[in-house]
């Protein structure tokens, strides 16, 4: 069974760049631990766009959805801002891109 990966392309105004790379931050360790967790990466653009991408790899769809219902509802909709209100979203848009891995190389050693 190949693996699948995960897209999340978020939308993210100049101002809000480094806000979202601290909520990145300090949510380390929320997914590592997850049943068929393989990698995660946050890609932050370099000219031409304004969209982070957010890697994530999975043992199978089954894996990221199990994910989605339990632990990512957690870790993404928990945070409390000063008076307990939710912070704004550093995002201003979000779109999801799945895949599966086909083919994959790794340096030769």
């Amino acid at each position: 069974m190949p693996s699948v990966v995960k897209i999340n392309v978020l939308t993210v105004p100049d101002e809000q760049r480094e806000v979202l790379e601290k909520r990145f931050a300090s949510r380390a360790g929320s997914v590592e631990g997850s049943d068929g967790f393989e990698w995660f990466e946050l890609l932050r653009p370099v000219e031409g766009t304004d969209q982070y991408l957010v890697y994530t790899r999975w043992r199978s769809e089954e894996d990221f959805q199990n994910w989605m219902a339990t632990s990512m509802r957690g870790s993404h909709g928990g945070a409390q801002g000063e008076g307990g209100e939710r912070p704004k979203p550093a995002a201003s848009g979000s779109t999801l891109w799945s895949f599966e891995v086909v083919q994959q190389a790794a340096p030769t050693e």
